[in-house]
């Protein structure tokens, strides 16, 4: 069963005190330890019955990426691990207040909006600088802290150019929240900067207007929206608003990205100084564009499905993108061992590779599973640590290796997709003896030799296999 959290309990020398917030994908605990002196605050990912995939892997990808931060703008990671099949994360406990409550006082004086705006955008150049992008910029995101300031927190759907994008790699759907999310993420694309100054700009145009430019769309149609139809203009909700920040705020919800701020620290900059902005058509604006000139943008973006820019499998000959496939369900000894022993080898031949260790969840074709087994346990989480535990005695560096669980009910189709969507160059994976069944209905492993648009090794035990079916 998933953890049950109350006061007092200690998880790995933290004892969680009060809690703080539930959330969609965590929970929010104040922890202390007697080591650490400053406020902790510790997020306990959501592992009950119901819970997406893109919710865990979402926790695994800030735990990814929050200790490579650092600076005032962003909390200071403190230590993370797994309690129990619970993953948790401790970080620092930022005073203040979120953006969010503000809203609820929207329309705010323009030049309160540009001070935030300015101060939101500085944060986010320092995050830009650290080769991180947010991909999830909104008022519940900013926190205002007492110094002023503004940090960013939640990088659960961040990317960060130097380590593996999970989400990316696992999942072909837009991420995001839906009422900020860029035109480039809606079709796949995670990562142009210039998505969080898009972003900003929504949260501005909130913020100055009392209105959402685009709404809150519900389906992936009305995330397309945005790729041809413009907002109302600033302007015409409030009057107050001054050309200069209806300017600003406008160049950021440009849905060509090379039509933005080139960089948040130029947002930040104009924000500052409105009177070095220079007016455009964008600042005298007073109504939408006519149903022709949309028309005309729609046609553009017909049938379009994914963002041009670089495939997020691109990678050196010299550092390969390796696959391995573990099959949990049916785990075997002896091929373990020759499965290590032979992606050692590999792993050693390329220094500079990466490894995705992936398995595959098995679930109906038709009708819905529960994600919980017989002891109450949530399956992709016991699945995701059971792949931490395989490939650990290899000793690989941490930053070299990620762990998937891919949920199909064709386990060859899943492996095959996968290699395929990420550019895998060298795919290793096990295969158990033939019986009668497989002999006729094929095995996994010879469909995606099949099929798999990459080299494949199959890896046999030198051992007799058991006899069961896959």
């Amino acid at each position: 069963m998933p953890v049950a959290l109350r006061p007092g309990l200690i998880i790995d020398g933290f004892e969680l005190v009060a809690p703080l917030h539930e959330g969609g994908m965590a929970t929010l605990w104040r922890v202390t330890h007697p080591q650490h002196s400053m406020p902790l605050l510790m997020k306990l990912a959501r592992v009950g019955y119901g819970e997406a995939a893109t919710q865990i892997v979402g926790f695994e990808v800030e735990r990814m990426i929050l200790p490579q931060l650092s600076g005032p703008h962003v909390p200071r990671f403190v230590a993370d691990g797994d309690y129990e099949d619970q993953p948790w994360l401790v970080m620092e406990h930022l005073p203040g207040e979120t953006l969010r409550p503000l809203l609820d006082r929207a329309p705010l004086p323009p030049a309160q909006v540009a001070e935030l705006g300015a101060l939101a955008a500085t944060a986010i150049h320092a995050l830009h600088q650290q080769h991180v992008v947010h991909l999830d910029i909104k008022p519940s995101n900013l926190l205002r802290r007492p110094d002023g300031s503004i940090a960013l927190i939640d990088f659960g759907l961040s990317h960060h150019a130097r380590l593996p994008d999970l989400l990316a790699e696992q999942f072909r759907v837009p991420i995001g929240t839906a009422p900020y999310i860029a035109p480039e993420q809606v079709l796949g694309q995670r990562d142009e900067p210039r998505s969080d100054l898009f972003a900003l700009g929504v949260t501005l145009y909130h913020l100055a207007t009392g209105e959402r430019p685009f709404g809150n769309p519900g389906s992936a149609a009305g995330l397309k929206r945005r790729l041809y139809r413009d907002p109302t203009p600033p302007r015409a909700h409030n009057a107050e608003i001054p050309r200069w920040l209806q300017e600003a705020i406008l160049r950021c919800l440009e849905v060509d990205p090379d039509k933005r701020y080139a960089t948040a620290a130029q947002l930040a900059h104009d924000l500052q100084h409105p009177d070095q902005v220079a007016i455009t058509e964008r600042g005298e604006r007073e109504h939408r564009d006519g149903r022709m000139t949309v028309l005309g943008r729609w046609w553009r973006n017909f049938g379009r499905d994914r963002a041009l820019g670089k495939h997020v499998g691109e990678h050196l000959d010299k550092a390969p993108l390796l696959m391995v496939a573990i099959d949990l369900k049916h785990e075997d000894q002896a091929l373990c061992a020759a499965l290590r022993g032979t992606l050692q080898r590999i792993v050693s031949t390329f220094p500079h590779s990466r490894l995705a260790c992936v398995t595959v969840m098995k679930t109906a074709r038709i009708g819905l599973d529960s994600n919980l087994d017989a002891e109450g346990r949530n399956r992709h989480v016991k699945r995701l640590l059971a792949l931490r535990d395989w490939i650990r005695p290899l000793g690989l560096d941490e930053h070299r290796v990620t762990v998937h669980v891919l949920e199909h009910s064709d386990p060859a189709h899943a492996l095959v997709e996968y290699a395929a969507e990420n550019g895998v160059d060298h795919l290793i994976m096990g295969a158990r003896g033939v019986t009668g069944m497989r002999r006729i209905l094929g095995s996994v492993s010879a469909q995606v030799v099949a099929e798999a648009p990459c080299t494949v090794t199959v890896v046999r035990a030198p051992a007799h296999q058991d006899d069961e079916s896959e």
